[in-house]
């Protein structure tokens, strides 16, 4: 599959809320289903670009790290023991979150999408094969603002599993090959601004670095 896998991705599927350490530090419960939200093609960029542009309408921006699926056929309903056979492989990528406008937007009822949607705000890493890979259940997620380290976990506490994930979300729609699902990110998430370096990793398997720029 292309290093640019996301040239052709349909999709982007994210999971909010889906690290056990959240729920600890929150004090919340654990949700009954997985908690799902999209995001634009256009936010996509790859790693070599190196720069996240910042649109100024946002006052707060924080950066996720998060472990990424990418769907290998096109699936439609299938059981969480089937889930796995629909993935082609993975990738590392930056969820980047305009905060104050999903705080705003959240107690209100309204929909929070435009916090999400900012161009840039999807940086992916290279395809990564699932040989490559290793167990997608236990791979370390991690980030770094300024070279301090601020997110470190394992997918292994992970609320909903990439084949639950995988199986709920298929139930609503079809997923076709190259969609991407962004499987959550870590507690430890926080703001960036201006002039700030962002870098994250899959354990060593692969790394990406950005500045933050806002525009």
């Amino acid at each position: 599959m292309s290093q640019k896998f996301f040239v052709s991705t349909r999709k982007i599927i994210g999971a909010g809320v889906n690290y056990k350490e959240i729920l600890r530090i929150t004090n919340a419960s654990r949700p009954e289903n997985p908690v799902i939200f999209f995001k634009p093609i256009s936010t996509l960029i790859s790693s070599d670009e190196g720069i996240i542009k910042v649109p100024k309408v946002f006052g707060k921006v924080n950066y996720e790290a998060e472990l990424g699926v990418i769907i290998g056929k096109s699936c439609k309903d299938v059981n969480p023991d089937q889930a796995m056979g629909c993935v082609a492989g993975y990738c590392l990528a930056l969820d980047m979150t305009g905060m104050d406008f999903i705080v705003d937007a959240r107690p209100k009822g309204l929909p929070w999408c435009l916090g999400k949607a900012f161009d840039t705000s999807t940086p992916v890493s290279r395809f990564i094969t699932p040989e490559e890979l290793g167990d997608p259940n236990d791979i370390r997620v991690w980030c770094k603002v300024n070279e301090q380290m601020k997110q470190d976990d394992s997918t292994r506490n992970l609320i909903f599993t990439i084949p639950e994930l995988i199986s709920f979300t298929s139930k609503y729609m079809s997923l076709e090959k190259n969609d991407l699902i962004l499987t959550g990110t870590p507690a430890g998430a926080g703001p960036v601004t201006d002039g700030d370096i962002v870098e994250c990793g899959l354990g060593d398997i692969v790394q990406m670095k950005f500045h933050i720029k806002n525009e």
